[in-house]
């Protein structure tokens, strides 16, 4: 779908369709709604007066139109809520929205009408981010009852705005919300078709496409490296693991800083929980247990086209968990690159093992600060449900800003707490640490275990395991993989290349 930004008024946009932002018991007597009013013959008001339509979050109302003041002979209005409450969130929501309804009407080109006083250039990426990211299916593999209409093009208006400032922020949010897409089709991938060779085979492709260096290690080089932790998830599997290393580096980056943010995420393409075998019922969700790793994939997509100013380094150790005569088993003792040894108390804690290594590994290849994101505990959507994404870490100011990015472009994270005496829980009486800490504080004791790996380097740990799926769908989101983090993570890199 091609995304343009445009400052013209809306009588002068060439589309067959409007999709206007409205607010909570708002009323036509003025501005834009007042105009579109009138040129419906008073639909609007009609509509507004009988409450069939009162601009509450997620309310649509479809008109057709006849009229010489319009070229749109179609007009969506998109319910956002009290408009003191229309932020970033509610902003790519409506874009979403927007896409998603009008696509179902066989609309071909439509113009989306945020009307936010914020930034012109934000509101701009924001709407056309929400408005890509709302086309998203999950219907790759059907062949019958498959969605295939298609917009043709959108075009973002925020009226009186400087023009390049508004195509600046259109280009950017197109860009974001396809790279989110890419790491939801990645997601939804079943496991046969998603397997560790082929998910380093699309990081290639990636690579490739956007100018990013890559490296993927395979078997041997990481048995050379001692990475016993990540391989011993993988000693169930026929499919070999992979470790995945993508590089941005910005052309005129000064490399004596010696700054550099990694980006680590888990990357297990099918989860069975190994030994530890996980219930029959929804395993066929496991498919999206690499979540972690598309996520990494997917910004270092974006910020490939981006360009910010800073170097990033993205590691995604891929591999499958799956029961065996050769699979590691609960009781086993293993040695991580670092040295550390691991007591294996549940093979189903597999995700905390591939990171483990991951993590020494991007401090091996310089990394001065970390994020890492994985679909990690299930103990985190009982806390937090999939509304927030959990967020620990040993670095305060890192943690905030990944906060701070959060809000600015809609996805929420909250911080647990990671206190030392979460550590006493992994102790384990026969080697250095053990994998799970038992049922009390899940997710902060996966994290603590982490922690031993980042150890004194500035560290921050994403348990997406509650926001990567989403069911029921949305008006704006399709059920399945979200995307979440996504723009977070872009947002707090090109943040960080501001203040460099």
């Amino acid at each position: 779908m091609d995304v343009t930004g445009t400052s013209k008024s809306c009588n002068e946009i060439d589309a067959q369709a409007l999709a206007v932002a409205v607010f909570k018991d708002e009323k036509p007597t003025s501005g834009l709604l007042q105009h579109l009013d009138t040129a419906t013959g008073g639909m609007i008001a009609d509509a507004i007066d009988s409450e069939e339509f009162n601009g509450k979050q997620g309310d649509t109302a479809y008109f057709h139109v006849s009229s010489e003041e319009l070229k749109a002979r179609r007009i969506l209005l998109i319910g956002c809520g009290d408009r003191d409450s229309y932020k970033a969130a509610q902003i790519s929501q409506m874009g979403g929205t927007a896409t998603r309804f009008l696509r179902g009407k066989s609309v071909k080109t439509i113009a989306i009408v945020p009307r936010s006083e914020m930034d012109a250039e934000r509101v701009a990426q924001t709407a056309a981010a929400g408005a890509v990211m709302g086309l998203f299916e999950i219907d790759k593999y059907r062949t019958k009852e498959k969605e295939k209409r298609e917009i043709k093009s959108t075009t973002i208006v925020i009226e009186g705005a400087d023009k390049k400032a508004v195509q600046r922020g259109a280009d950017r949010g197109r860009i974001i919300g396809e790279s989110t897409n890419f790491t939801r089709d990645l997601a939804n991938e079943p496991g046969a078709w998603m397997t560790p060779t082929i998910m380093a085979d699309r990081a290639k492709q990636v690579a490739k496409q956007f100018g990013l260096s890559c490296d993927i290690l395979d078997q041997k080089q990481m048995e050379k490296l001692g990475m016993g932790s990540l391989l011993s998830v993988a000693r169930g599997s026929d499919e070999p693991p992979k470790l995945i290393v993508l590089k941005y580096e910005p052309s005129k980056f000064r490399k004596s800083k010696g700054d550099l943010l990694a980006l680590v995420g888990k990357g297990i393409t099918f989860d069975s929980g190994g030994i530890s075998l996980k219930p029959g019922e929804n395993m066929e969700l496991m498919k999206y247990d690499m979540t972690g790793a598309a996520t990494v994939i997917g910004t270092m997509r974006a910020i490939a086209q981006l360009k910010p100013s800073i170097p990033v380094l993205g590691v995604a150790p891929c591999s499958e968990n799956l029961p065996s005569g050769k699979a590691t088993k609960p009781g086993d003792v293993l040695r991580a690159m670092t040295g550390k040894t691991i007591e294996v108390i549940n093979t189903d804690a597999e995700g905390r093992l591939v990171l483990a290594d991951a993590i020494a590994y991007a401090k091996k290849l310089g990394a001065t600060k970390i994020i890492d994101m994985a679909t990690l505990t299930g103990a985190v959507s009982v806390a937090l449900g999939d509304v927030n994404t959990a967020i620990l870490g040993t670095d305060q100011e890192l943690i905030d800003g990944v906060i701070s990015a959060g809000k600015e472009v809609g996805e929420k994270f909250w911080q647990l707490p990671l206190d030392e005496e979460y550590t006493k829980q992994i102790k384990s009486d026969i080697a250095d640490i053990r994998n799970i800490g038992g049922k009390k504080a899940g997710t902060i004791t996966a994290a603590a275990f982490l922690k031993e790996f980042a150890e004194e380097t500035p560290w921050a740990h994403l348990d997406i395991a509650g926001t990567a799926w989403g069911d029921p769908p949305t008006p704006y989101r399709s059920k399945g993989p979200t995307g979440i983090a996504v723009r977070t993570l872009v947002e707090f890199i090109e943040r960080s290349a501001q203040a460099n």
